[in-house]
């Protein structure tokens, strides 16, 4: 296991690299230069020269690509060209938010996905069966920005019972205290009940539009899975010795069908920490999809570059827990 491990860490190196140079590349492809952005249009030729010269943007591209390398080998992400802020600073700050986005995301897709793909599968070719896969293939299709501008103006707007953005209201804000960054934890350790029902209450809409498209993927993968594990012989067998239709399901169906549920989960769950910038942006929730898209629109290079090398990280970090952990599901699964 130890051996796996290690070898799944070293192939991160590679990824890191290619993710890098694609991100570079396709950074430096987009239509305009970050001195002017800063400057301004009313800027002259020889102001815009000497910022450029300052932030080292009149280097060659393969140059500037090394020295981004070179500090990315020191785990030196750069600096905001426009904040001034470090990358790695900036990173500390948003990821608690994208990491409870994406938490509460995640469960609402396990809670309600799981149990829609087995019951569709046990009823197989129902009314039941017909409208879940029916649901779920809507939850697929919806784009993302539609739905959460509908909710917005659903339940923000309309019936005014949630907030419609931020992570916390602006009255609690004032007397809330974060520790941690993450609102959720620090609201309980501190006991004020009052700041966690409205980071609650702003938590809701974002994890709602974000969990739609998990859920309807874990269902149709759960209820293929589950229908390929029914057929077994074993299934048969547990029917056989008058085993209850429910420990048949809940035991020796559900368990063995976890396999390709728990890889799916792994992805959606690292995309979903990657920050969703659609969701995030809608809801102006202050993550790191947010913030990545704010640095392409200003062409801040560290931020965006600083930014996705990370997300790509916790991606691969987070398919390699998956991984380790078809072995606790599945005895027969050994590495060597």
């Amino acid at each position: 296991m130890g051996k796996y491990i290690i070898k799944r860490l070293l192939q991160l190196v590679p990824v890191l690299l290619g993710i890098s140079l694609l991100v570079f590349s396709f950074l430096h492809l987009i239509p305009g230069d970050p001195a002017v952005t800063l400057l301004g249009d009313r800027a002259t030729p020889d102001q815009v020269e000497v910022l450029r010269e300052r932030m080292g943007l009149n280097e060659p591209l393969p140059l500037q690509y090394l020295s981004f390398l070179g500090s990315l080998v020191t785990f030196d992400l750069g600096t905001s060209i426009f904040t001034g802020v470090p990358i790695w600073r900036e990173i500390l700050l948003r990821w608690p938010a994208t990491f409870e986005l994406s938490v509460v995301a995640m469960l609402i897709a396990l809670i309600l996905g799981i149990p829609a793909g087995v019951i569709a599968a046990v009823r197989k070719n129902s009314i039941i069966d017909n409208l879940m896969m029916s649901g779920s293939l809507l939850g697929v299709s919806i784009p993302v920005y539609w739905l959460g501008l509908l909710l917005v103006y659903l339940f923000a707007v309309n019936l005014q019972w949630l907030p419609p953005s931020g992570r916390i209201g602006v009255d609690v804000g004032y007397s809330f205290e974060p520790v941690t960054g993450f609102f959720i934890f620090d609201a309980l350790i501190q006991g004020d009940f009052r700041a966690l029902g409205n980071i609650l209450s702003h938590l809701v809409l974002p994890a709602v539009t974000l969990s739609t498209i998990p859920l309807a993927i874990l269902a149709r993968i759960t209820r293929s899975a589950m229908l390929e594990v029914l057929s077994q012989d074993y299934i048969r067998t547990a029917r056989a010795k008058g085993v209850l239709e429910f420990w048949v399901i809940a035991k020796h169906a559900l368990k063995n069908a976890m396999l390709p549920v728990v890889t799916i989960v792994g992805l959606e769950f690292g995309t979903l920490l990657g920050g969703a910038i659609l969701t995030e942006t809608i809801f102006s929730w202050p993550g790191i999809g947010k913030w990545i898209y704010e640095g392409i629109l200003l062409r801040d290079y560290p931020v965006v570059q600083g930014g996705v090398v990370f997300v790509a990280f916790v991606f691969v970090l987070v398919n390699l827990i998956i991984d380790i952990s078809y072995a606790f599901l599945d005895p027969r699964i050994q590495y060597k």
